[in-house]
């Protein structure tokens, strides 16, 4: 579902203050993969989820999306292809309108525009069971304004809207790093019902060891731009923070775990 072949991606080449973001990056993703991203500040992990949506192009290599070379297509034309969630809770929502509204923009993206305005009947009830699979009670709050909903309840509706329309890559990045930690659990819960239930191919970074060893079928690590680390199936199932740390030294030939990594 997502392939990529020996990606490069140099930031201010030349200068300074040039920073060599992706070297030789390869990495397939069969469909309904779920894997969890981790690495240390500068690894590269944003900078990949950034070059498969298209936010910039990559100097060397190919990105194929269920088959589909992307590498040359702008953002806006995978967007069709790929739902995204980002850390800020505030970016995928718009806080004026209420919760079905914020719904039916996300399950009508794309689609054909018509004289017909307001949500119907049909679309209210789809709605509402989607929302059930939050549970955050939001499914009896569907007339309520954005604005009026916590961090949290935002981001789940991001995630949530993001997966409407079934994308054929899912990327999430760091998307609960910005809430409290029960909040986040309950978003990350409602991740995996998501993905699950959708079969979605999933990339999803985190800072958290312990999250990406929790969810998801596949777990891998980067380090100075590609990836060191690559787990899956009972391999996965049996790791602790512990081992995957001996993993990356292992891998990386390096002891430079970052701070935040371990506190994680």
């Amino acid at each position: 579902m997502l392939e990529l072949s020996h990606v490069w991606k140099t930031f201010n080449a030349g200068t300074v203050n040039e920073k060599v973001a992706l070297q030789n990056l390869n990495l397939k993703l069969e469909p309904g993969d779920f894997v969890t991203v981790i690495g240390g500040n500068g690894a590269g992990k944003s900078t990949m989820l950034n070059a498969v949506a298209g936010v910039f192009p990559v100097d060397e290599g190919s990105i194929l999306i269920d088959g589909q070379d992307v590498s040359a297509l702008p953002e806006y034309k995978r967007a069709k292809l790929i739902g995204r969630v980002f850390q800020d809770p505030m970016m995928g929502t718009a806080a004026t309108m209420q919760i079905e509204e914020n719904l039916a923009l996300a399950a009508r993206r794309g689609k054909p525009r018509t004289l017909r305005s307001g949500i119907t009947a049909a679309e209210r009830a789809e709605y509402r069971e989607k929302l059930k699979i939050l549970d955050l009670g939001l499914e009896d709050r569907m007339t309520s304004k954005v604005g009026l909903l916590s961090g949290g309840q935002r981001q789940a509706l991001t995630l949530l809207m993001a997966t409407l329309q079934q994308p054929k890559l899912l990327l999430l990045d760091e998307h609960t790093a910005a809430l409290d930690p029960k909040t986040a659990a309950k978003v990350l819960e409602a991740t995996k019902k998501i993905v699950e239930s959708s079969n979605l191919t999933t990339l999803m970074i985190t800072h958290n060891m312990r999250d990406a060893i929790a969810y998801g079928n596949r777990l891998i690590m980067m380090y100075d731009g590609h990836v060191v680390v690559d787990v899956r199936g009972e391999e996965k199932k049996a790791l602790t923070v512990e081992r995957l740390l001996d993993l990356f030294s292992q891998a990386s030939g390096s002891d430079e775990v970052s701070d935040k990594l371990i506190l994680s």
